[in-house]
């Protein structure tokens, strides 16, 4: 059904093409102690992750580089400017480089068929370690595929008129950059290290937009404590944010920390200095999934990552970017652009989870999350809209096209589903299905003065953008930038 462009040599094609994991990552090369053997780690036995606290601290700073991973995150300071390309270069794998297991087979051997591995940019993600570890010699190279006649290989191909280069600009100016990562990281890495001293088998994972590849330089981080192998069942979520709030109040590097208990509990507070806001939740594991899911769609298309910066600059702005006041959530809006841009007549996304549903098992184990996607060959759409044609086009179908009352949205499936008298949908006015455990997304829009309100403001920046063809007609682009700018 999708044009998926197979690469058993490991190297690029000469058109388009784009590793929905991010450019070059290689999946299965997982250190030991980050997300594999988990089970064995949250029973505490496991022979990466011994009890003792010193051994804990060994482990952790062996698990994680984060000032070699970041600076190769794809998406954050190694962007391709509209205006210019990068040269091509060879990157091999140092010897050093961890694997996930020692005995791991080659990809080319897994299963005895061949698996894409891809090759565009030699960047890596947290938690994997094909990334030159500090004080190694491995260049940070980042290899561009060379465009070809009709296809598409920077933003430019893309941005050649006035309302599509304003959103180029938009979102190489506030996309989160390597330094933002570094210092999340930072602080989880030292929350974690804390943590252990009370909850020794605890391993605290940053989730959402900042690990995704679509966080913005004013981005909040979402942290999910796991714990696992409890003699009494499943723990408290409430009590251990409670325990943990008492525990973070000496803490000299934190302050405001604040207990919400809402449906997924959480333990908000921020890191002294920085300003950064942090959400902690306690065994909320489906942010892991879909984070990385909402990954492989970020890679999956250059007009991805750009789309759903203008859309959260554009709702932020119009004040229905609020799930606490009762509108959209970012995860929503994040759903709501992929639905559309799966729906088109020529597909910019397919459906992953669809068409490569042992990537994405709802049941997979939490130490294998980031090898999912490791069978998806790179995806090519032959849809060539430009940017601000994807604009207009979300709005108008939202605005006019999309059936709120009868309709769900769901990216799972790569449709809209037609609304079932099940208590999830029923008297809801906006549905948007989660991908893994299917629930409303949207629930907190539930008055009809909001969903009016957010339905106007779809219909209002249609007409407006289509008559100016102008950003700055829906969001004072100019103001957006300079708020980022001072996260710096």
């Amino acid at each position: 059904m999708y044009p998926w462009i197979p690469h058993p040599s490991g190297r690029p094609s000469s058109h388009q093409s784009y590793n929905p994991w991010g450019p070059g990552y290689r999946p299965y090369q997982i250190p030991p102690g980050t997300y594999q053997n988990f089970d064995q780690v949250s029973r505490g036995n496991s022979p990466h992750f011994a009890s003792h606290p010193a051994a804990m601290k060994r482990t952790h700073n062996q698990a994680w580089h984060p000032q070699s991973l970041v600076s190769d995150l794809p998406g954050l300071s190694t962007s391709v400017p509209v205006n210019a390309r990068k040269r091509q270069h060879e990157s091999p794998v140092p010897n050093g480089s961890k694997r996930q297991r020692v005995d791991s087979p080659s990809p080319q051997q897994r299963g005895g068929r061949p698996i894409a591995v891809p090759y565009f940019h030699n960047q890596a993600v947290p938690g994997t370690s094909n990334a030159a570890s500090p004080g190694s010699s491995q260049k940070n190279t980042h290899s561009q595929v060379p465009a070809t006649s009709g296809s598409a290989s920077t933003l430019q191909d893309y941005a050649k008129d006035k309302l599509s280069k304003q959103m180029v600009e938009l979102f190489e100016a506030c996309q989160q950059q390597a330094c933002d990562l570094t210092r999340k990281e930072t602080c989880r890495s030292r929350l974690q290290k804390d943590i252990q001293s009370v909850f020794p088998v605890a391993r605290l994972y940053l989730t959402g937009s900042s690990m995704s590849g679509l966080g913005c330089r004013s981005s909040d981080a979402d942290l999910c404590l796991v714990l696992r192998g409890s003699t009494q069942g499943s723990p408290d979520p409430i009590h251990i944010l409670t325990v943990l709030q008492a525990f973070f109040r000496p803490l000299g590097y934190l302050e405001k920390i604040h207990l919400i208990r809402a449906k997924v509990p959480i333990l908000r507070f921020r890191e002294k200095g920085s300003g950064l806001e942090f959400d902690l939740n306690v065994n909320n594991t489906v942010g892991i999934r879909n984070t990385f899911l909402l990954r492989s769609y970020a890679y999956a298309d250059l007009r991805v990552k750009p789309m759903i910066l203008a859309v959260k600059k554009w709702a932020r702005h119009h004040q229905i970017n609020d799930a606490s006041k009762g509108t959209l959530s970012s995860y929503t809006l994040v759903l709501m652009v992929l639905h559309y841009l799966q729906t088109l007549g020529e597909p910019v996304l397919p459906s992953l989870q669809k068409d490569f549903p042992e990537c994405f098992n709802p049941s997979m184990e939490i130490d294998m999350i980031p090898e999912g996607p490791r069978h998806i060959p790179p995806y090519k759409s032959q849809n060539k809209s430009s940017l601000g044609d994807l604009l207009q086009g979300f709005l108008k179908y939202y605005s006019s096209t999309f059936r709120w009352d009868t309709q769900v949205i769901s990216v799972r499936e790569g449709k809209a589903l037609p609304k079932n008298k099940s208590a999830e949908w029923r008297n809801k006015y906006i549905c948007v299905e989660e991908p893994f455990e299917r629930n409303n997304v949207a629930r907190a829009v539930h008055e009809q003065m909001k969903f009016n309100t957010i339905k106007s403001k779809f219909a209002a920046s249609t007409q407006i953008l289509a008559q100016s063809k102008d950003l700055n007609a829906l969001l004072p682009v100019r103001a957006t930038i300079s708020k980022e700018a001072s996260r710096k």
